[in-house]
Parts: C-alpha cells; structure tokens; sequence
C-alpha cells in the first residue's frame, strides 16, 4: 500500500517538473498561411473616417549632409555598373510620397488614409523610403538611390498624423495614427494589381498574442504577390518603449527557434513569403539594438545615419534629420534598411529578369555577409548588392550568365579495314623472313671472347 502511494506520489511528482521544464503548451509556431486576401481589383480608400490631429512632421539637415555611410557600407557605385534597376517598378506602401525632382519615375497608386492619390507625405517617412529606393543620382552630391532608374509606385496606407473619427477598433495599427493589418493587406493586393515587381513594407504590427493581430488576410496577400512573381520585403521591426513591440525576443535555440518567441511582427513574421529585413549600424556594420529579432528575420541593411529626401516643397533637399521638441532626431530604424533591400531586389530583378520571386530571394540571402553566421538578428547577413548581382550560384537553374555551345570535334573518317589487316600480315611475314634467316646462321656463326682491356 505504501509503495503504491509512493510510486503515484513520484509520477505526479515528474509529471510536475516536465510541465514547467519543457515547452509551453501554447508556443508559437511558423504562422500557417490560410486565410483569404483581399479583392485584387478593389479600389483603395480608409477603412473608416478619418481625420488630421496633428501637423505633419518637419524634415531638417543638420551640418553638412554627407554622402551616407550606407551607400559606402554596401559599395553602390560599384553595383550601379551592372544594373540601375530600370525597368522594375517597386510599390512603396506608407505615409505616402511627396514628389521629388529626383524621384522623375513616381507614380500614384491610391490611399487608404484620406481621399488622396497616395502623393502627399505628411509624416516625412514614406518619402525617405522612396528616396533610397529611387533617387536619382546628382553632379551636385554624392547621393542616390539603389536602384536609380526603378519606378516607385506609392501607395498611402497609413500615418501617425491621421487618427480615426471613431473609437470603435477591432485591430491593431501599424504604429500609432491609422492604417491597419486589413488595409496593409488591401495594399499588397492592390500593389499587385498595378504591376509591381517589388513590395517594400515599412510598417510592423506587433502583439505578444499572435491572435490579436488578426492578419490571416494579410499573410494570404503577401503569399498571394509572392506566388505572382512579386518579391515583399518587410520590416523587421524597432524595439519601442511605448508602442507594441515592447520586449525583444531572445536567442533561439537551434531546431527550437520559435518557442522563445515573445513579440510577433506582422508581416515580418510571414517569412519565407517575405524577405524580412533587419537593422545594422551604417559605419561598422554592427546589429542595430533598437532592431527586433526573431527567427523569421532573413537579412539586415543599413538602418542608421539615414540620408534621404525631404518631403517639404521647399528647404533642403536632402534631410537627415526630423524636427522634434527636443530638436533634431537623426533618421533611424529598420523602416529604412528595408528599402535598402528592396532597391538591392530591383537590381537583381532587373538584371536577371528570368528568375523568379523565389529565386532572386534564394540570391540575396545566398549572398549576404554575416560575420558571426545566421542568426535572429541579422538572418543571413548584410546584403551585398555586388555579389547579387555577379555571383553564380551552383544550386540555380536559371539567371547564371549566358553559356555558348562549343563545336563539337568532327568526327574522323572511318579507315579501311584491309589496310590494317595487309599492314599486319605484312609485317608478320617480314618477322617469319627474320627468324628463318637467324635460324640458318645460328650453326655457323663464331663467338669473339671480349679482350681484357674492352670491358
């Protein structure tokens, strides 16, 4: 009776222990991508009515403004002698973009914050997004795009300038203002719909509960431009006191990457359908701390000291700052590393135009640098916009350089057989002759005893 007590005291006992040592029973897993997009063809406008609270922000340059480390870290002049990126088109999806001189291919391509064409840029970020992507490059100044002669299709989706007339919300926003998971998810499809060949996304919902972040359909439109030939890149995310994304997830364990998940980044977390960009330092190259890793993260580009245009009619052109209460803040922050990507994408699509979606995402993490391996901070490395676009991969069928067909040797006419066979026979009765004569000589030929002086 006693042992029996003891041997269930004993397995509750174990019972007990493996529940707190081992997996939680609600851990995360790789979202599955199965719910429904939006209609491709729908028009864009706001969710629901919205109005302007506050004044839009005020880009600045500070001192001189220098050309960006990150065009240096990354050795765009050397990427602009294989490929500019013309003939791409990448829709840039955020607080829309002012027109620029040096953005000449810009097209409007809808809003869902208010009711204009998706050309008006009230929080200086969607316009520093297009600038790195696209400006053109200048006698004036040592700055440009990386892909100086891509089209930048700009579509508005959200803004912290906007704030909704209601209180009613059943989703959560990409950063603060308006502009939600359901409306991003518009966004892509729409972004489809007009031809884009890249998707550059600068927004991140973030939520500890994945449930709460409601994006089924945004996870089914990010798939859906992937299965279309559309490359999406997205941002991993910043680490923010007072926004969603809290809490930085720590390192995974290998083979285990997800169980360690505390905050989840949509659509960051819809890799391998994105390629998930990360934040590094633009001089050193370094893992940016304010950058939120996770296990979806697939590369990193520059996100610090950020160079871009300024969405004001007037003042400077170049901006590498914003006007806050406390004064200027520099630019910073995985929203701009991302279109680092993304303009490195239009390169690559522009010089390999045969390959896929797939495949131009396969070149780019294949060729990114990481000093310390892979990661959930960096993913495969900083990209590498050089190597992309000259590299051959072993493992790719199609976009390796151009192969000509050699001649092949000419065949040798056949030889005539009874040549070969009177050479023989010849030649055997040649060495029948030579035996027969050596015979006969042998009886009668003398042997000469070699001297002693001719050894």
């Amino acid at each position: 009776m006693v042992r029996a007590l003891i041997f269930r005291l004993s397995i509750v006992v174990v019972a007990a222990l493996l529940s707190t040592t081992g997996s939680p029973a609600a851990a995360l897993t790789r979202p599955s991508v199965d719910g429904v997009p939006p209609a491709r063809d729908a028009a864009p406008a706001p969710s629901e009515p919205a109005e302007q609270r506050s004044l839009c922000a005020v880009p600045t340059a500070v001192g001189r403004v220098a050309a960006p480390a990150a065009s240096v870290l990354l050795n765009l002049p050397a990427a602009w002698q294989f490929s500019r990126g013309r003939g791409q088109t990448v829709a840039v999806i955020d607080t829309g973009v002012t027109p620029h001189p040096r953005l000449p291919r810009l097209r409007a391509g809808g809003d869902y914050v208010s009711n204009g064409d998706g050309l008006s840029d009230c929080d200086a970020h969607g316009t520093v997004v297009a600038g790195i992507i696209a400006a053109t490059t200048s006698s004036a100044d040592s700055y440009g795009g990386v892909a100086p002669e891509s089209t930048v299709l700009s579509i508005r989706q959200s803004s912290g300038a906007y704030a909704s007339k209601t209180s009613r919300r059943d989703e959560p926003t990409l950063g603060g203002g308006v502009g939600t998971v359901r409306t991003l998810a518009s966004a892509v499809m729409r972004a489809v719909e007009l031809g884009a060949t890249v998707i550059n996304i600068s927004e991140v919902a973030c939520a500890r509960d994945a449930r709460s972040l409601n994006d089924a359909a945004l996870g089914a439109a990010v798939k859906y431009a992937y299965d279309h030939n559309v490359v999406v890149v997205a941002a991993a995310g910043n680490l923010s006191s007072s926004g969603a994304c809290r809490e930085q997830n720590p390192a995974s364990i290998p083979g285990r990457e997800w169980d360690s998940v505390v905050t989840v980044a949509s659509p960051a977390w819809f890799a391998p359908y994105v390629l998930t960009v990360g934040s590094v330092d633009s001089a050193s190259g370094a893992p940016s701390g304010f950058s939120l890793h996770g296990p979806w993260v697939s590369v990193a580009a520059p996100g610090t000291d950020i160079v871009g245009l300024s969405s004001l009619r007037r003042g400077p052109t170049l901006i590498n700052a914003l006007q806050s209460d406390d004064g200027p803040v520099p630019i910073n922050g995985t929203s701009f590393a991302a279109p680092y990507v993304a303009g490195t994408v239009a390169l690559v699509r522009a010089r390999f135009p045969e390959l896929t979606a797939a495949q131009v995402m396969a070149r780019i993490t294949a060729t990114a640098h990481a000093a310390g391996g892979v990661d959930d901070q960096v993913g495969a490395g900083v990209v590498d916009p050089v190597a992309a676009l000259t590299n051959v991969l072993p493992d790719e069928s199609s976009g390796a350089p151009s192969r000509r067909p050699i001649a092949a040797p000419s065949t040798p006419t056949p030889e005539d057989p009874w040549l070969r066979r009177s050479a023989l026979i010849g030649a055997g009765a040649a060495v029948c002759l030579v035996l027969a004569i050596v015979g006969l000589a042998l009886p009668h030929r003398r042997v000469r005893r070699l001297g002693q002086d001719e050894f």
